[in-house]
Parts: C-alpha cells; structure tokens; sequence
C-alpha cells in the first residue's frame, strides 16, 4: 500500500502541518482524528488496515489530518470566541490547503469526508457548511452541539455564544436551512451517522437525524450496541460504512 508523509508551514494556521496520505486512487477520503489524536491515530487504531482491501485496489485514497483539538476547543487558556475562530482557521486551512493538494494528487471526483468523536463534530460541520464540496459524509461516534453539557462532558465554549458558534453547530443551524442552496447541495450527499445506545450523545444524534430529516436530507443513523465509542468498533464501521 502507497504511504506517503508530508508537511508544510500553513500561513492559515502559522504552524508546520503533517498529514499521511495512503493509496493511488479511488475516492478521496478526508480523515479528521479524535480528540487525543494526531495525524497518524487512523494508522495506530487500525482503521486503515480495515480498509487496506479497498487502499489497494484503488477504490479509496485516505488522507488523515490533524484536528488541533487542544488548539481549538480544549485549549481553556483561550477565550472560547478564539476558540472557535481558531476552529474556523482549521476549516480554512483543510478548504484551500488540503482539499487543493488531494484534488492535485487524484482527480476523482468523489470525496468523503470522514471523522470518530470530535473527528465526527469536525467532518459533519464542514460537510454541512460546505456541501458542495463533498460526496459522502461518514460520522462515528458524534457530538454536533458543543456547548451540551452531559455526563462529563462540557460546555466547550463555556457558554459564550455568537455567529461563529451558531453557524459552526450543525443542530443550531440546520433548523434555519429553508430554500437555501446549501440545503439542495446536502440532499445529494450520502450521509452515515453511528452511535452507541449507550453513548451519552445518543440523543444528539437522534436530534440531528430529526433534523435532518424534517428538512428532507436522505441519510442513514446507525445504533450499535453499547457504547461503541471505541477502536475496535470503528474499524467495523470502517469496513461497513466508507
């Protein structure tokens, strides 16, 4: 299997970027990581092994990417209105530095857009805020509202509230979608949300599912059993799903 590091200096971000890239060809496949994870967490987890069959062949081409999570929301020591502006320097660093250089590596039109926990948060919001860009949505493990406040999870934005926040919560925003051309844009695109019934952001995703599907967006919610926000049970999804 192709594998191929690289790296630059982002002018968006003011910092050297990393990303792996495995395959040739096929549909493109943008893969943000998890909360506690880098660039190289899909390799260590296992999940481009769950999909090396379809790497090897050429029906899909990976390209995994950082996620800055404790640059962006876990980073406490920033006010969260730079918190999230900081979020939106990553969403524009992924629109004119990666998708640039993976439209320049491979041709084929297609391209998906995958992520697990925050990773899910981060592909969705980009999928429905640019839904012109992309053929399929693939989310694991999701929580598309930020500022939920369940178990031990918290508000990451501490409360603060803005446009930013609004338009950057895909179960704030979607509610407002009405004869928009983002909302046309997003009836074509194959959307898969999975959730554990155990997972504490079952009800979000069940929101987000209504959401949808209120708004006439064909896609697919997922229930596995337990908690399912784990390794071994994204490699399954992997191989089912992308």
């Amino acid at each position: 299997m192709n594998r191929e590091y690289l790296r630059w200096y982002s002018p968006r971000l003011h910092r050297d970027m990393e990303l792996l890239v495995f395959g040739h060809a096929g549909a493109k496949v943008l893969m943000f990581p998890t909360r506690e994870g880098r660039f190289w967490e899909y390799e260590t987890l296992g999940l481009v092994d769950a999909l090396a069959d379809k790497v090897r062949a050429g029906h899909l081409q990976l390209f995994c990417i950082e996620g800055l999570a404790r640059e962006t929301f876990y980073d406490r020591s920033l006010h969260p209105a730079a918190r999230i502006r900081r979020h939106r320097a990553l969403e524009e660093y992924v629109l004119n530095e990666v998708l640039p250089l993976m439209a320049h590596k491979n041709p084929y039109g297609a391209t998906i857009v995958q992520g697990c926990s925050l990773g899910a948060y981060q592909a969705a919001s980009l999928v429905f805020r640019h839904p012109h860009l992309f053929s399929k949505l693939v989310a694991f493990s999701g929580r598309y509202d930020l500022t939920l406040e369940i178990e031990s999870f918290t508000n990451l934005l501490d409360g603060h509230y803005d446009d930013e926040v609004y338009f950057h919560t895909p179960t704030h925003f979607l509610p407002g979608l009405s004869q928009d051309w983002r909302l046309d844009r997003l009836k074509s695109v194959d959307i898969v949300l999975t959730i554990g019934n155990a997972d504490p952001f079952l009800d979000n995703n069940r929101h987000l599912s209504q959401l949808l599907s209120e708004k006439g967006v064909g896609h697919q919610l997922h229930i596995w059993d337990g908690r399912a926000h784990r390794g071994q049970s994204w490699r399954k999804m992997a191989a089912l799903y992308i």
